[in-house]
């Protein structure tokens, strides 16, 4: 059951690729009962991307809203969160990338984002890639984003009224 706003309207999904966190978190929003809102991070970089951004946008159908925001998630949520409305951002590591690419500080990026989940108006489910659990990665690019992942999920289930983690589509209630 998803809580109604601010910081206890937030949950968390985290899960391994292809874990099922994604159908997990578009269920919870569906149930919920309120108009779907899905705010998607991922950008068209390539054709095997961008084919895979339509699957999942025909999959989910006409009754979700899509707000594609790449970067400025802050403001996307300012504007969607409503009491009537449930969204859903998928995902915080896709969004992660977007932010070192363009050399934002992501330490100041994720503050305001913990910010932002505090004031929100409506329900926000936050899915994100679990990226900790292998191998120390070999170059410094890959372990920084390991790290701002690991900060970043930290720091919002701190904060989240529920918290969840997927492995083989099973959900694994954290937290609430």
């Amino acid at each position: 059951m998803l809580k109604p706003t601010g910081e206890a309207g937030t949950t968390l999904i985290l899960g391994g690729a292809r874990s099922g966190k994604s159908g997990f978190a578009e269920r919870l929003v569906l149930e919920s009962g309120l108009v779907p809102v899905y705010v998607a991070t991922g950008r068209v970089l390539d054709e095997e991307m961008g084919d895979r951004i339509a699957k999942h946008r025909q999959q989910r159908g006409e009754a979700w809203k899509t707000v594609e925001e790449p970067e400025d998630l802050e403001t996307a949520l300012d504007h969607e969160t409503r009491p009537d409305r449930a969204v859903l951002v998928d995902c915080l590591t896709l969004w992660i990338t977007n932010l070192m690419m363009n050399d934002a500080d992501i330490l100041a990026r994720s503050a305001s984002l913990c910010g932002t989940l505090s004031r929100v108006k409506g329900p926000v489910v936050l899915v994100s890639n679990e990226v900790g659990m292998g191998i120390v990665p070999e170059n410094r690019m890959a372990r920084d984003f390991r790290d701002h992942a690991g900060r970043l999920h930290q720091q919002i289930a701190a904060i989240a009224a529920q918290v969840y983690f997927v492995a083989a589509g099973l959900p694994l209630k954290m937290k609430g």
